[in-house]
């Protein structure tokens, strides 16, 4: 959605021309929107409103033609300081992806480091896929930036083609999942960032594996059937037969 509003009154007008609807909510998807007036934005969100930094490391952004994060912590100031104004409770949910062709696994690593910080788990992440007609397929075939000057002697950049590093990066945004950790452990002593395993504040994943949930059954505990496990779903009826329709 492209929203512009210069001015209230023409969000008024926007109100207007809009009956019998009564609530404009804004999810996500805003791509662009110019405000003379700020706090419209926190008016128009109902509750949570998603945006798409997409990295917090200036090497893969460049690629994207994204701005730094900093254009991100001014929006978020202003989103935060016009929604308490407004009295509403809201948030921020920012989406971000790995393996973008430009992506090295050390910005994947800081990008995770960000996000704890910052205390996010993202649970539903993105992972770069070449599509036709885009500029970030082109990068990822040729290795070459063509937002710049190409020629045969072009540095390379780097891509994310194999499944293991594809694995990798996706790890880093979900690194609080603890079926991440024995990978990203052996990455980063690869990395030389052993010092990032533990269990402190500063730490990005711990040293150990958690304790299986249901891993452990009591001595003396009993199974019971169910028609999942071998039970008749009907105890009446015998194995085989076919019930009896109704007239």
């Amino acid at each position: 959605m492209n929203c512009t509003i210069n001015s209230a009154s023409q969000f008024s007008g926007l109100q207007a021309g809009m009956s019998p609807i009564s609530l404009v909510q804004l999810a996500g998807s805003v791509r662009k929107f110019n405000l003379n007036r700020p706090f419209i934005l926190p008016i128009l969100v109902g509750g949570y409103l998603k945006i798409a930094p997409e990295h917090t490391e200036n090497a893969p952004l460049t690629k994207m033609m994204k701005p730094g994060m900093g254009s991100y912590g001014k929006f978020k100031s202003m989103f935060d300081k016009y929604s308490k104004e407004a009295g509403k409770e809201q948030y921020l949910i920012p989406y971000f992806i790995a393996a973008h062709p430009g992506t090295r696994t050390e910005d994947m690593m800081n990008l995770a480091l960000w996000l704890k910080r910052n205390k996010f788990r993202a649970d539903q992440v993105q992972t770069f896929y070449p599509s036709p007609m885009a500029t970030a397929t082109a990068m990822y075939y040729s290795g070459k930036n063509p937002l710049k000057h190409v020629s045969h002697s072009s540095d390379n950049m780097p891509t994310v083609k194999s499944l293991s590093q594809r694995k990798l990066h996706k790890a880093f945004l979900r690194y609080h999942d603890p079926d991440n950790w024995p990978e990203l452990r052996k990455a980063l002593k690869k990395m030389g960032r052993s010092d990032l395993i533990g269990n402190g504040k500063m730490h990005l994943i711990p040293n150990r594996q958690p304790a299986k949930r249901h891993g452990i059954v009591p001595a003396g505990t009993q199974t019971f059937a169910t028609q999942h496990n071998g039970l008749p779903r009907n105890p009446d009826r015998k194995p085989g037969r076919k019930p009896a329709r109704r007239r």
